[in-house]
């Protein structure tokens, strides 16, 4: 009896102290927190959050403007100041600020020609493309706030639907108007305030055309006040004014173009201000998305909060809190948004093809899908970009209620009805590459991917090349349902090889290559691609200049029937300076001129008989170790071995150059060894690169070589083994690689300087 009574007390004591921290929480004053806007800048605010949290000031209504109405959308959704921190730091920004696909939703080949183009954009003929008026569409800023506001993606008010009261402003060009949105779809609203002019394509809203907020209201006060905030802490991000000698490139004339009309009310809003921060984001720029700016502009607002301590703790008194109330986080740390899981209802699909919904239905088992997180609507609107060649895609949760079995019972439970909304689907997709080096000066690489109007998705890619080495390739590619995609391509190559020996150039062949392949097995997963097939080759040679017979024999125009299975295995995390990860590449070729053997042939090109055809094998194979945040060892194993009594000239072994298959299909890189040379059928060589990454885009490379050459493998290494090695540094750019390396080696016995621009093809 006494342990209840003692209970009993306890409760009422608890209830006690509970109603008056609620009466108290009744009679603060409302605190309101106002975000400008600045681009990248706006990492700073997560610095002043946290160190409003640290100073227990709680937060009632919180409104911004373009980066501010990010920032402020996702804590009234319920991230604290640490959650975004980690969560900014964590995004790939050089992609959530393009068009670029997501190489982690896209297959093996997709994310090859990603990585091969730096220009992809897609074109709809015949129809005026709502989604145009910026560089940026933003289809990936749409995603990424798809996913943070998981559970806050329908029609919201959102002064009652979220944790903290928050409003954000938009501009409409269409009468110039300051459009305040304190309801509506939050990812939309916040997506329209920080759509800068030119840069990202506008948000259309019935009759309006939205771009950024800044342009009206860069610094919202007075939108805080209208919601009832009684203090008001605001926070902006100017540096110091700019002289005339600072505003030189287009870039930073456009950005003063957006400052100078970003100051409307700005004064007016600064003194309606009970306390005004201002970080100067000096160094960095609305563009400074690296994971170093991220960092210092983070610290830059907490270090000028901190410089405003004495007058944060003074405000508490104002506010009404006592001192003795300090709580550090005010609403608890969201659930990891990407793995957060909601019951599925129904789904429903918008502005798509009966075909289209079968393809989803089919491809991801729809009808048996139970429940959905962020990851699966990624991968759902990335297969309607990719596959179905829609311009745009959406993925929205639109809450329902569902009868479904609970314990036995019929009852009705709360889900989502998921609702797959199309653009205008693509006429074309087109993509531009271009490049230079000094060995073959420059060349330029234009695709176009046109879908054909069939119940499965089928994709014609054309391809053409121009520069020293010509190329036009036409492909066929079928999209069924499955992860195979059966393709039929002709490719016609005019090749112009300069072959050197030992260093010094030998000789130079010219030819064109028709090749025609059918691929009934080509089955195309995200780190994954295996091709068995046919192929059928042509070699006609126009000219051979100081050919030398010991490597090429006698040159006779011939065709050639092969039977090929190729393995590609890539889960590297970067395609160009992997950090982690394995590629695999692996193939074997059975090459014959009737489908079964080779010809046999005399000095003077006759044919003496048939023998066995050639077998071809060739593999690469590299890991990535990183040793620190910056270091990464990276061995890698490759070569290529030949059997036959007949190696047709077209198919010797050649190595040198930086890469893989650049000057001609069968070429091995070689560190040391600038240009192409011709070794023994048997050949088989070790690499070990140390990759050093200097700030957020440099990278110094070390590679050293050792290889091993013969003419049948138990000669492997009674042969002098080939030494090469290669200094060399590069910078990562949206354009490709930017750089230059120094090699040498034991064969060459010379120095060999190479540079290369942009992305390899």
């Amino acid at each position: 009896m006494k342990k209840i009574v003692l209970m009993i007390v306890a409760v009422l004591t608890i209830g006690t102290v509970s109603a008056q921290t609620d009466s108290t929480t009744v009679n603060w004053k409302k605190v309101g927190v106002v975000l400008s806007g600045g681009g990248a800048k706006g990492m700073a605010h997560i610095g002043v959050l946290k160190v409003l949290e640290k100073a227990g000031i709680p937060i009632d209504v919180i409104t911004g403007t373009s980066i501010g109405s990010i920032v402020g959308g996702l804590y009234a959704i319920g991230y604290n100041a640490h959650s975004l921190d980690s969560m900014v730091k964590k995004q790939d920004w050089t992609y959530v600020i393009t068009d670029k696909e997501d190489l982690r939703n896209q297959t093996y080949l997709d994310r090859k020609k990603v990585n091969t183009y730096f220009l992809t954009t897609g074109l709809t003929i015949g129809k005026h493309n709502l989604n145009a008026g910026g560089l940026i569409k933003g289809k990936n800023l749409a995603e990424l706030f798809q996913k943070l506001f998981v559970g806050y993606t329908d029609s919201l008010d959102f002064n009652r639907d979220l944790k903290i009261p928050f409003a954000c402003v938009a501009t409409n060009i269409m009468d110039n108007s300051e459009i305040v949105f304190h309801s509506g779809r939050l990812p939309q609203a916040i997506r329209a305030s920080m759509s800068i002019p030119a840069v990202f394509s506008p948000v259309r809203l019935g009759n309006m055309v939205l771009v950024d907020g800044g342009l009206k209201n860069n610094f919202p006060v007075d939108v805080a006040r209208e919601m009832g905030a009684e203090i008001v802490i605001g926070v902006t991000l100017n540096g110091k004014p700019k002289t005339a000698e600072d505003i030189t490139g287009t870039m930073k004339i456009v950005g003063q173009i957006i400052d100078v009309n970003c100051v409307n009310k700005y004064a007016e809003n600064k003194a309606l201000s009970d306390l005004w921060m201002n970080v100067d984001p000096h160094g960095y720029s609305t563009a400074s998305f690296t994971s170093e700016a991220i960092d210092s502009l983070i610290r830059y607002g907490e270090e000028e909060a901190m410089r405003h301590w004495d007058e944060i703790i003074a405000l508490k008194k104002r506010i009404g809190i006592d001192d003795s109330f300090h709580p550090v986080i005010h609403h608890p740390l969201r659930p990891n948004a990407m793995t957060e899981r909601q019951r599925v209802t129904s789904f429903s699909f918008e502005n798509m093809t009966p075909q289209a919904e079968r393809f989803l239905r089919q491809k991801f088992h729809l009808n048996e899908v139970d429940s959905i997180d962020a990851r699966m609507e990624q991968e759902l609107t990335t297969s309607m970009r990719i596959d179905l060649f829609y311009q745009t895609a959406e993925c929205q949760l639109v809450p329902e209620k569902k009868w479904a079995k609970v314990n036995g019972q019929w009852s009705l439970v709360d889900g989502v009805r998921v609702v797959l909304s199309a653009g205008d689907r693509k006429t074309l997709q087109l993509h531009a590459g271009a490049r230079f080096d000094t060995e073959e000066a420059a060349a330029l690489q234009v695709g176009l991917d046109i879908p054909l109007k069939s119940a499965i998705p089928v994709e014609t890619d054309i391809t053409l090349r121009l520069g020293k080495r010509l190329m036009a390739r036409g492909e066929i590619t079928v999209h069924p349902r499955s992860f195979t995609r059966p393709a039929l391509s002709y490719t016609f190559r005019r090749n112009d090889a300069d072959v050197y020996t030992n260093g010094n150039l030998d000789f130079n062949i010219r030819y064109n290559q028709l090749q025609a392949e059918f691929l009934p097995i080509n089955f195309d997963l995200r780190n994954f691609n295996l091709q068995m097939g046919l192929r059928w080759d042509f070699l006609h040679y126009r000219s051979t200049l100081g050919s030398d017979e010991v490597y090429l024999g006698t040159l006779k125009n011939e065709h050639f029937f092969s039977y090929h299975a190729r393995l590609a295995f890539n889960t590297e995390d970067n395609w160009n300076f992997p950090t982690s990860g394995v590629r695999f590449n692996a193939e074997y070729a059975y090459r014959t001129n009737d489908f079964a053997e080779l010809n046999v042939r005399d000095a003077d090109g006759n044919t003496l008989g048939k023998t066995l055809g050639m077998s071809d094998v060739r593999a690469d194979w590299r890991m990535s170790f990183s040793l620190n945040s910056r270091f990464t060892l990276q061995p890698m194993l490759y070569g290529r071995l030949l059997f036959g009594s007949v190696i047709p000239a077209g198919f010797s072994n050649t190595i040198g150059g930086q890469w893989f298959g650049h000057y001609i299909e069968q070429q091995m890189p070689f560190a040391g060894i600038g240009n192409m040379e011709y070794v023994a059928r048997q050949f088989v060589a070790v690499q070990l690169q140390a990759q050093q990454r200097i700030g957020g885009s440099h990278y110094v490379l070390l590679r050293v070589a050792g290889g091993q050459q013969a003419p049948n493998v138990k000669e492997l290494f009674d042969h002098r083994t080939l030494i090469g090695g290669q200094l060399a540094y590069y910078y990562n750019t949206m354009f490709g690689p930017i750089g230059a390396t120094l090699g040498y080696s034991n064969r060459t016995k010379k120095v060999n300087f190479f540079i290369n621009l942009g992305y390899e093809f």
